[in-house]
C-alpha cells in the first residue's frame, strides 16, 4: 500500500493515435484504486465513434467508461466533456458535456473552440476537486503542430492547468525512439517543459536489447523512460475507434478459463465493418464466448463470409444512409439480402433492415429505400434518443443503452424484440449492449445455433462478460505495477515535472 494518499494530476500523451493512451490510462487509474486512491480519469476532448450513455442519460466516449471502470466509478459527463463523432463529409456531431451541440466541419469547429475550452477546464476542476488524482489522456499526439494553437486535449490543457506529461510510443510498430524524441522535438519550449518522460508500449522481446536505446534517449532528452510495457495478448477493450480494428480482422475471445465449456464445434459470425461503423464494442460479448468466431467483413471479396455464416451482424453506424449506399456499391448488401440464416440488426444495422428511411437530418438525403428485411419505416429526428432502456427477452433481463436520431415505426406484423422486432430469422433493436447481458446473449445464440442448423451448438454456460472486463482492468493495473517506475510516477503526480528539463531544438529553439 503507498504511504499517505497522493493528490495531483497527470497527462499521458502519445505519439500516434492507438500508440495506447486509454489502455495506459487505465491501467493507471485500476492501479491507483487498488491503492485506496479516490482516482478518475479526465479526456477533454475525444474523437470517437463508440461512445455510451451515462446514468444521467449523457453521451460520452466508451474509453473514458472503461477506465471509470478501473478506477470503480460510475462514468459522468466530466470524464470527457467533448466528444466529437465523425460523420458524412467531413463532418462531426459536437457532443458537449454529453448533449449533441452542433454538425461542423474543421474550419468551422474553430469557432467554438474558446467556448469549449472552458467547459473543459471547468470540467477537469470540478474532478480536481473531488477526487484524490485525475489521470487525463491525451488525444492523438501533441506534435500535430498545425492544431496546437486550438489545442485543448493535449498541450493546450497541460499548459492551462500545470498537469506533467508523459508521452506513449508504441514500439510495434516500430521507429519508437524517432517518435519520442521527435515528438519532443516539435513542440515549443514552454510545452516541452511540461514533458516529464516517456513510456515504450506494446513491447514484444527482451529488455536488455532495448537498453541501449533507452540510454541514449534519456541523454539526448534529458527525460527518463518510466516503463517498458509488454504486448498483451488478447486486449479487446472497448477499442476507441475503427482504426484498432485494422489489426483486428478477427475478433477472439481471451484466453481466460471458464466455467464450462460450450458444446457442438463453432458458430461462424459476420459483422459488416461500413466506413462509418459505431459502436462496434457490441460485438466484444460475441467474441468473448467460445466457440464463437467472429470475423469483420468489409468487401465484395468477402460476400460469401456473409452469406456463409451462421450469423450476420449489421452493427452501428454514425452515417447510415451512407453506409448503406457503401453496402449496396460492394455487394455486400444482396449478400444479406439473399440469406436465410440469422441476421441481427443493431440501430443503424437495425435501421438499415427496415423498408424505408426517411432521412433529413444526418445524411439530407430524403427518402431511401431500405434492405426491406422487416416491415418497419425509420424517420430521423433532429433531437438525439439517449436513454438506459431495460427490458426482457428469451425470459432474460436486459440492461442497455440507446443512441440515435432515427426513429422506427412498426409497417407491418412483426414479434416483439428489444423494443425493435423479429420477423422470422432477422433481429433488429436500437439498444447497444444487450450482448453483454449473459443469460440473454447465451439464449440468443442457442436459437440462432438452431437456426443455422448446428443444434448440437450449446453456449457455454459461465461466461460472465463483466468478469472479464474486470480481469482485463486488473491486467492493464498488474502491467502498471509491474513493469512502470511507480515511485517516479507518483512523485510526478504529487510535485509535478521537474525543473530545469532541456529543451531541445527545433522547437525550443537553438
Amino acid at each position: 500500500m503507498l504511504k499517505g494518499t497522493p493528490k495531483g494530476t497527470l497527462l499521458v500523451a502519445g505519439t500516434t493515435s492507438d500508440a495506447g493512451k486509454s489502455v495506459v490510462t487505465a491501467g493507471i487509474c485500476r492501479w491507483l484504486a487498488r491503492q485506496g486512491v479516490r482516482v478518475a480519469p479526465f479526456k477533454a476532448q475525444n474523437m470517437s465513434l463508440n461512445s455510451f450513455v451515462t446514468a444521467d442519460g449523457a453521451e460520452i466516449g466508451r474509453a473514458q467508461v472503461a477506465q471509470a471502470q478501473a478506477a470503480g466509478l460510475e462514468p459522468t459527463a466530466d470524464m470527457n466533456p467533448i466528444l466529437l463523432k465523425p460523420g458524412g463529409e467531413r463532418r462531426s456531431q459536437v457532443v458537449v458535456l454529453g448533449k449533441p451541440l452542433a454538425d461542423v466541419d474543421a474550419m468551422e469547429y474553430l469557432a467554438y473552440k474558446d467556448r469549449l475550452r472552458s467547459v473543459a477546464l471547468e470540467s477537469y476542476r470540478r474532478l480536481r476537486s473531488e477526487y484524490d488524482v485525475v489521470v487525463c489522456e491525451g488525444a492523438g499526439s501533441p506534435a500535430e503542430i498545425n492544431l496546437r494553437r486550438g489545442d485543448i486535449a493535449n498541450m493546450g490543457l497541460a499548459r492551462a492547468a500545470d498537469i506533467p506529461v508523459v508521452v506513449v510510443g508504441d514500439i510495434d510498430r516500430g521507429g519508437v525512439f524517432a517518435s519520442l524524441y521527435g515528438t519532443l522535438a516539435l513542440l515549443e519550449a514552454e510545452d516541452q517543459a511540461l514533458i516529464a518522460g516517456f513510456l515504450v508500449n506494446k513491447f514484444r522481446g527482451a529488455r536488455e536489447l532495448l537498453e541501449p536505446g533507452l540510454d541514449t534517449l534519456r541523454e539526448l532528452t534529458g527525460r527518463p523512460v518510466y516503463g517498458v510495457l509488454p504486448w498483451l495478448d488478447g486486449l479487446w477493450m472497448d477499442l476507441e475507434d475503427s482504426l484498432a480494428l485494422d489489426n483486428r480482422r478477427t475478433a477472439e475471445p481471451p484466453a481466460e478459463p471458464y466455467a464450462g465449456s460450450h458444446t457442438g464445434g463453432s458458430l461462424r459470425v459476420a459483422v459488416v465493418r461500413y466506413p462509418r461503423i459505431s459502436n462496434f464494442t457490441d460485438i466484444d460479448a460475441l467474441a468473448a464466448e467460445p466457440g464463437v468466431v467472429v470475423r469483420f467483413v468489409s468487401s465484395a471479396a468477402e460476400a460469401a463470409e456473409v452469406r456463409e455464416a451462421d450469423l450476420v451482424v449489421l452493427p452501428g453506424s454514425r452515417a447510415t444512409v451512407s453506409d448503406l449506399d457503401w453496402l449496396r456499391r460492394t455487394g455486400l448488401a444482396s449478400a444479406v439480402a439473399a440469406r436465410r440464416g440469422p441476421v441481427l440488426g443493431i440501430c443503424g444495422g437495425y435501421q438499415m433492415l427496415s423498408r424505408s428511411i426517411m432521412d433529413d437530418v444526418e445524411s439530407g438525403e430524403g427518402l431511401v429505400e431500405g434492405l426491406g428485411l422487416l416491415p418497419t419505416t425509420v424517420e430521423f429526428g433532429p433531437e438525439k434518443i439517449l436513454s438506459r432502456p431495460v427490458g426482457e427477452a428469451y425470459g432474460q433481463p436486459v440492461a442497455a443503452y440507446e443512441i440515435h436520431h432515427g426513429v422506427v415505426s412498426f409497417d407491418g406484423e412483426a414479434e416483439p424484440f428489444l423494443d425493435g422486432c423479429r420477423v422470422g430469422a432477422v433481429w433488429g433493436t436500437t439498444w447497444h449492449g444487450a450482448l453483454e447481458n449473459d443469460a440473454f446473449r447465451r439464449a440468443f445464440l442457442a436459437e440462432v445455433a438452431s437456426m443455422a442448423g448446428k443444434d448440437d451448438f450449446s453456449p457455454a454456460p459461465g461466461v460472465s462478460f463483466s468478469a472479464l472486463r474486470e480481469r482485463q482492468l486488473d491486467a492493464l493495473g498488474d502491467m502498471i505495477e509491474r513493469y512502470v517506475d511507480t515511485d517516479a510516477l507518483l512523485a510526478l503526480i504529487e510535485k509535478g515535472v521537474p525543473a530545469g528539463l532541456p529543451a531541445l531544438p527545433p522547437g525550443g529553439g537553438s
